[in-house]
């Protein structure tokens, strides 16, 4: 039998090397190559997409993973003249793939700049090797995301630059505002653009002149004003009129500059809106004496933000272990290097979820531990029992405990004492022995009363144990 005479519907049930075989066939038929491009093996689907006689629309099936290989497909010329939209048949994946080519043909970009999906004519237009005539017909396209993807190029005609700044998308207008190549007039025309996502573009910008500032900072958006409030730069007069906005989220971001006057710290620390103390919390120059008050904040917003820093002091990992938010209080039981005040205060914890991380702690010490192998709730209990050095003691404690599941966890800690075995090798729960029967370290005569327990499990597992 032939490949051309395989059954297509079986060959994605034909082996690697059988499936490369038929896939290299020179007289293999287009039903067998659709067949073969559903193949798992990815060596497979690449030869079909190499293949002269695979179908167009497998090749454009195929194009979005193999863009070399069906670039390269010695029956694409013929293909073409068949059909000269050939990449309108593609799918918007596989053309997009042949343009991410260096290599990518001139029919090609023809193709995509015709493909009806916005996404490929995008893709196009970031391309940097276009000429200016495509460029300047992209620069008219119906799809917005292909003209703001033209205002974005590093090098545009100043006509087209103009052209796509008094555009009606104000995405386009926005991506023309961040260029660094802008005229001054029209710079000037984009600080009273219509639409504020373009104005705070032009808030953004490095080089904005002092008159843009001064015309920007009576703007009535809230991002704008936040956006103009960070820069570093704003004249006295400006930076003061911001910091005493009226909404609290430009009071915030005026925080944000690197230098601000020191009353506008102590203003800001009793300003009204969390949303302006938690921005004081995330100063770089927050004092300890302010982080600590900042971390015992009313608002969740500024015990959150105080979180977020690595370098508190002990008094604020205090105020925070006193949160009201367990998981806030979790954060700190989990974090590194906590002072012993900060333990013992956990250690109290009204949630046993706080205390069961605790217990795992390497740097929880034999007296903290013995006080959690007390704890009343028996999950805090059995955490003990998973700490790295809890001791003899504690051991013994949690060997003895009255619930079933921490007697199991401390039978299987490595440091238990041999003492403890026959003990817990007759507790009365199964899964205790169980535990015991497991471990490699057991006396000949304690596994010897294992292998005759009442239960199979564990007479099996002390068998498993002794070989």
């Amino acid at each position: 039998m032939t490949f051309s005479e395989l059954d297509p519907r079986t060959l994605t049930a034909l082996g690697p090397l059988g499936a490369l075989e038929a896939a290299g066939a020179p007289r293999a038929t287009a039903d067998t190559l659709s067949g073969l491009s559903a193949h798992p093996d990815a060596r497979v689907r690449a030869r079909v997409a190499a293949h002269p006689n695979t179908p167009v629309e497998v090749l454009g099936l195929l194009a979005a993973a193999f863009p070399r290989e069906v670039l390269g497909n010695p029956g694409l010329p013929l293909m073409r003249l068949a059909r000269p939209n050939l990449l309108g048949a593609f799918p918007a994946e596989g053309v997009t793939a042949l343009l991410a080519l260096p290599e990518a043909p001139g029919w090609v970009l023809d193709g995509a700049a015709r493909h009806e999906d916005f996404g490929v004519r995008t893709a196009l237009a970031v391309r940097a090797d276009l000429s200016p005539a495509r460029v300047e017909a992209l620069a008219q396209d119906a799809g917005w995301q292909v003209r703001e993807a033209v205002a974005r190029r590093a090098h545009l005609p100043e006509v087209l630059v103009r052209q796509l700044a008094s555009d009606d998308d104000y995405d386009v207008r926005k991506s023309v505002a961040a260029r660094t190549d802008l005229p001054g007039d029209v710079l000037r025309t984009l600080v009273g653009d219509g639409h504020g996502i373009v104005r705070a573009s032009v808030a953004r910008r490095l080089d904005l002149p002092l008159d843009c500032m001064l015309t920007l900072a009576t703007d009535d958006d809230t991002d704008v004003l936040a956006t103009l409030s960070r820069r570093v730069d704003l004249p006295r007069n400006v930076r003061e009129w911001l910091a005493g906005n009226e909404n609290p989220l430009v009071r915030a971001a005026a925080l944000q500059a690197w230098r601000v006057p020191a009353e506008w710290l102590t203003r800001a620390e009793h300003d009204a809106d969390p949303e302006v103390r938690a921005a004081l919390a995330r100063r770089p120059d927050a004092g300890p004496e302010g982080l600590t008050r900042l971390a015992a904040d009313e608002s969740e917003t500024v015990r959150r933000a105080v979180l977020e820093r690595n370098d508190l002091p002990e008094e604020a990992v205090l105020a925070l272990a006193r949160a009201p938010e367990q998981d806030i209080r979790l954060h700190v039981a989990s974090a590194e290097e906590l002072a012993p005040s900060v333990l013992d205060l956990l250690l109290t914890d009204p949630d046993s979820a706080v205390r069961t991380i605790l217990a795992v702690r390497p740097d929880l010490g034999p007296e903290r531990l013995a006080r959690l192998a007390a704890d009343p709730d028996p999950e805090v209990r059995r955490a003990v029992a998973y700490a790295q050095t809890p001791g003899d003691e504690v051991l013994g404690r949690l060997a003895a405990d009255p619930n079933a599941g921490v007697r199991r966890a401390s039978a299987r800690h490595p440091l238990l004492p041999p003492a403890l075995f026959p003990t817990l090798a007759a507790d009365s729960d199964d899964g205790v022995r169980l535990s015991v029967a497991g471990r490699d370290d057991l006396p000949e005569e304690v596994r010897e009363r294992l292998r005759g327990d009442s239960d199979e499990s564990v007479r099996a597992e002390a068998e498993h144990g002794d070989s």
